[in-house]
C-alpha cells in the first residue's frame, strides 16, 4: 500500500474532526474523497500532508511513519489546498523556479510542467494578472512539479470553465496511471470521469468506502446516493 491511516482521530477542543479513521490506499489509484461541509475531508488532508498535527493514529506513506520522517514524506507529496495560497507579486515562471529551488529539482523541469498544464501563453505575466482559471494551473502545477508518488487535490477544477476542466481531468487522469491521487470534490461528474473508488467521510466519521459504481448502487445517480449516505 502507498498510504495506510491507522487510527486517526483528531480533535479542536471537544470536537471531534476525524473519528478513528483507518484507510489503506494503493499506487495508482484515483480516489474521490467525498462529504458535506465540515466532515472532516479537510482535515484528513491536512493530516497526509503534515500540515496538522497527529493527535492520535498513524499515517504511514511509502512504508515510512510521516511523523517520524516529516521531510521525506513532504517530498513525495504534492498538495493543492482548496484557497490555493500563491504569491500573486511574482510571476508564473519565477514563481515555479522558486518551488523548483524548494524542492532542489532540475529547473528543466518547469517548462515541461507549464506545457502540461496549460500555463503556456501566461507563463511571462504576474500571478496577480491571471484569470482565476489560470491560478488554479499554477497552483496544480507547484502541486506535481517534484513529481510527487501522492499527489492530493481539493476542489482542483475550482473555477474553471468547461474546456479547461476537461483538460485538467485529462492531466489528473494522466498522473493516476503511475501516482496516486486522492481528489476532494463537490462535483460528482468529476468523480464519474477520474475516479475508480469513492470514500465518503461524514460527521468524522468514514460511512463509505467503495468502487464507484458500487457507492452509486441502486440509486440513479451519485448525487443521489451521496443525499441518501448523508441524510
Amino acid at each position: 500500500m502507498a498510504l495506510q491511516i491507522i487510527s486517526l482521530t483528531k480533535k479542536f477542543g471537544e470536537q471531534t474532526a476525524l473519528n478513528d479513521i483507518n484507510l489503506s490506499i494503493g499506487k495508482n489509484e484515483i480516489i474521490g474523497l467525498l462529504g458535506p461541509n465540515g466532515a472532516g475531508k479537510s482535515t484528513l488532508m491536512k493530516s497526509i500532508t503534515g500540515v496538522l498535527k497527529i493527535d492520535e493514529g498513524q499515517i504511514v506513506f511509502n512504508g515510512n511513519d510521516i511523523s517520524d520522517n516529516e521531510i521525506l514524506s513532504k517530498k513525495n507529496i504534492g498538495f493543492l489546498p482548496e484557497n490555493n495560497p500563491l504569491y500573486p507579486e511574482m510571476f508564473v515562471k519565477e514563481y515555479l523556479s522558486y518551488v523548483a529551488d524548494l524542492h532542489k529539482i532540475s529547473k528543466d523541469r518547469i517548462d515541461e510542467v507549464i506545457e502540461l498544464v496549460g500555463i503556456t501563453p501566461e507563463k511571462s505575466k504576474k500571478i496577480s494578472q491571471l484569470s482565476k482559471g489560470y491560478k488554479q494551473r499554477v497552483g496544480l502545477a507547484q502541486a506535481i512539479l517534484h513529481s510527487p508518488d501522492l499527489l492530493i487535490l481539493d476542489e482542483p477544477t475550482n473555477g474553471l470553465d468547461p474546456n479547461q476542466i476537461i483538460e485538467i481531468r485529462n492531466v489528473i487522469k494522466e498522473i493516476g496511471k503511475e501516482k496516486t491521487v486522492i481528489l476532494s470534490t463537490h462535483i460528482m461528474q468529476e468523480v464519474e470521469a477520474l475516479c475508480s473508488r469513492v470514500i465518503l467521510i461524514h460527521n468524522g466519521n468514514i460511512i463509505q468506502d467503495s468502487p464507484v459504481e458500487e457507492f452509486k448502487g441502486k440509486f440513479e445517480s451519485l448525487e443521489e446516493a451521496f443525499t441518501s449516505y448523508t441524510a
